[in-house]
């Protein structure tokens, strides 16, 4: 006798949601008390934001991490924060020159790695957004990226059987609101803490450095820290790389939030940990090798309008000094938050 059709359906279903609860379950993805618990690590500065009205649960926690993977934040459902920010590549988009979006869109931008989030003071290559709950609605909203209405993708959620249970488990009650999803992603976000590195291991003195690696250590010190500000490796400015602009992109950094001049073909301050893992570099992907960058630095062909005075200093850099230097900022590759369970998928495993 042939199955009903209705039946069928109902299985699958009945299968997909019991796979999905046994993933969340699984030990491996299971998030607890202590994963949840946030500490700064030795040396850092105090952060900016310290979770002190959103306080880290395990079910805040993973409701914020399944957010993170999931493509119902997207108008299509095609496009997840993960779909750009991949854990691989310290939450960058490897190998990839520009965003990614919905439709087969390409952004303007390079994917910026998302690490050490709460000691940010603002966002995005342009600083655009100042707050870290509120980050996310700029990728939803934009029409290259997510091109969602918040009012739609909340709407989605709550017709969502999952996340009804979910949002009751992380807050206490079935409401699903904006401000709830944000808090969520931002407990997932801002726990995203890389300070694990062979340099943070020697800075405890836990480890030690090769002399090439030491010699890297102090060029870096003499020529690029006045920027890359350890231990974060950020000031959290906006400078002038001295990149002459792409024509095909038409984007003047800075400009475009603030409206002066002054800070026309200027871009935040990438931070350098994890930096071997998380090419192309710049803010428009335009190079795909830290030689490269260095080379940039070092020959000072640079488009001098508001050019950062700093890269005075890195120029005439002899090729040894490059590969040292490069060594060095190879020791910032932090395993550690490179293979954490608490940041992996479980909707893909």
């Amino acid at each position: 006798m042939a199955i009903k059709k209705p039946i069928v359906i109902s299985v699958l279903v009945f299968a997909i949601i019991l796979l999905s609860n046994f993933t969340e379950t699984n030990p491996y993805f299971t998030i607890t008390e202590k994963d949840v618990a946030f500490e700064v690590p030795k040396g850092f500065p105090a952060p900016t934001y310290t979770f002190a009205n959103n306080k880290p649960t395990p079910a805040g926690f993973t409701l914020g991490r399944r957010l993170f993977y999931d493509p119902i934040l997207s108008k299509d459902s095609s496009t997840s924060c993960a779909s750009c920010h991949q854990r691989i590549a310290a939450f960058a988009h490897i190998d990839h020159t520009l965003s990614h979006g919905i439709s087969g869109l390409i952004g303007k931008r390079n994917v910026p790695p998302l690490q050490n989030l709460a000691w940010g003071q603002s966002f995005m290559w342009d600083g655009g957004v100042n707050h870290l709950e509120i980050q996310p609605l700029t990728p939803m909203a934009n029409p290259i990226e997510m091109a969602s209405d918040i009012g739609d993708v909340i709407r989605k959620l709550k017709r969502n059987p999952y996340y009804r249970e979910a949002f009751k488990e992380a807050f206490g009650d079935t409401l699903i609101s904006s401000e709830r999803m944000l808090k969520a992603m931002a407990q997932f976000t801002g726990l995203m803490v890389s300070a694990n590195s062979r340099y943070d291991k020697f800075m405890r003195h836990e480890d030690t450095l090769t002399q090439f690696e030491l010699n890297g250590l102090v060029i870096f010190r003499e020529k690029c820290a006045k920027c890359h500000r350890e231990p974060l490796f950020t000031d959290e400015s906006y400078k002038s790389s001295g990149l002459y602009p792409d024509s095909t992109l038409n984007d003047p950094g800075r400009e475009l939030i603030t409206g002066r001049i002054k800070d026309e073909n200027t871009f935040k301050v990438p931070s350098l940990r994890n930096v071997a893992m998380t090419y192309p570099y710049m803010h428009d992907g335009r190079f795909r090798t830290l030689e490269q960058v260095l080379d940039h630095y070092s020959k000072g062909d640079y488009y001098m309008l508001n050019v950062t005075p700093e890269l005075l200093a890195t120029r005439d850099m002899n090729d040894l000094e490059k590969k040292e230097v490069i060594a060095f900022l190879k020791t910032l590759t932090d395993k550690t938050f490179l293979y954490d369970r608490r940041f992996a998928d479980p909707t893909y495993h």
